[in-house]
């Protein structure tokens, strides 16, 4: 006689927390996460009867999240037994909105793009201009997936935004980049094209999270600088990204330095990092000095054509950079530091002068092993980052189990 397992709804799956014992949504974590991909080794992994297993197994597969074998086989897929995460049972869309330019896409369940584009917008437009033309954009990227896919159900809707955001309510509550977003409640302009939740974050978050959708397993520590215009800082501790109590943590760009006395920055305070290191000020050195250029990727291209002006301002913004990723290298330890954002395209100069501050500013024990990395996902970490924040919330077991229950009533 088969002998069922039943564990505390306190009890851990895998290191993690849970609230009942091995779910539904728990087995498809497990599944698409590469941890188990048969009925017996989720038996093995949580203790539960092959019955148990097999009720969770069947609700997954009728919602369309799990495919078996046997179904695969004929087309040179798994082998009988055996099963697969469905990618394709639904997609998300992610907005990654800028200073000046904003990018969409269209993502499959394992995060693969499937439709995108990217625009140019003026600087200093506001929600209501930009918002409509968005909704615009992803209604006609959806069509696009669908005429190619079939019906692709929207489960959750990503978006970012420079500055620091309210995590709760998904709104803009600080941010020099975009000001006149503060507040402004932003799922109701996208109300046309989807009712799926908005799952809102900064862009240096984001950032991370795109890290972590592309990085090797073995980096759980990581500081993702986001270099562009503005600055900003993710952080990856143990595997997840940390936002702080108001979703403020990494606020880099506007911690005071020596260096920067009393010059003015655009948060309209005096003496903050950006105002040495950020891509704005960068940008107005560059034209100080006769340079015609009108964005920070117009000094990037000019450092990259061989400019020494260029070169020599993108190393100095590393090094002021460097200087406050000291501290924070010295009070996380991590292993890497990765360089995002438009700067990271003039990866080798601007990390030069990094690392001359962070070298010598650092604890040798925290530099020891430290890594500088380029983000792995280059230009479209944001619409990335995106998709993997609204993928981390809607594919969360407890929401595909409230999903299933959803759909059962």
């Amino acid at each position: 006689m088969t002998q069922t397992t039943t564990r505390p709804a306190s009890s851990r799956v895998d290191g993690r927390e849970s609230a009942a014992p091995a779910t539904a949504g728990e087995l498809l974590e497990l599944v698409r996460t590469g941890r188990a991909s048969t009925r017996s080794q989720l038996r093995a992994l949580t203790g539960l009867s092959r019955t148990a297993i097999t009720t969770r197994v069947s609700s997954l597969t009728s919602a369309g999240l799990l495919l078996l074998g046997e179904e695969l086989a004929s087309t040179g897929g798994r082998p009988p037994g055996a099963l697969v995460f469905n990618q394709h049972a639904g997609v998300v869309l992610a907005v990654a909105i800028g200073r000046s330019r904003s990018q969409l896409a269209v993502l499959d369940l394992d995060g693969e793009e499937i439709s995108s584009d990217s625009r140019d917008h003026e600087v200093g437009v506001g929600p209501d201009e930009l918002m409509p033309q968005i909704a615009g954009r992803l209604a006609g990227l959806l069509d696009d997936a669908r005429s190619e896919f079939g019906e692709l159900p929207v489960l959750g809707v990503g978006l970012s935004l420079p500055g620091t955001l309210d995590p709760t309510r998904g709104v803009s509550i600080g941010s020099p980049d975009v000001s006149g977003w503060d507040g402004v409640e932003l799922a109701p302009y996208l109300a046309g094209v989807t009712t799926a939740p908005l799952f809102a974050g900064n862009d240096a978050d984001v950032l991370a999270r795109a890290e972590l959708l592309g990085r090797s397993a073995s980096l759980r520590d990581v500081l993702v600088v986001k270099a562009s215009t503005g600055l900003g800082l993710g952080i990856i501790a143990d595997g997840r990204v940390l936002s702080g109590h108001l979703g403020a943590a990494g606020e880099i760009g506007h911690t005071k330095i020596e260096a920067a006395a009393d010059l003015p920055c655009r948060c309209g305070s005096t003496g903050c990092l950006e105002t040495l290191a950020g891509g704005w000020a960068l940008v107005a050195r560059a034209q100080e000095a006769g340079h015609e250029v009108e964005h920070v990727r117009d000094l990037v291209a000019l450092a990259l054509q061989g400019d020494p002006t260029a070169r020599g301002l993108l190393r100095d913004g590393g090094r002021a950079l460097g200087e406050v990723l000291a501290t924070a290298i010295n009070l996380l330890n991590p292993a890497a530091v990765v360089i995002g954002g438009d700067l990271a395209a003039a990866f080798d100069f601007h990390v030069a002068g990094v690392r001359e501050s962070v070298y010598a500013l650092a604890a040798p024990l925290a530099t020891r092993d430290l890594q500088f990395l380029a983000a792995v996902h280059g230009d479209r970490a944001g619409v990335v980052g995106c998709a993997a924040l609204a993928l981390d919330h809607v594919l969360a077991p407890v929401a595909v189990d409230a999903r299933l229950a959803a759909a059962q009533s």
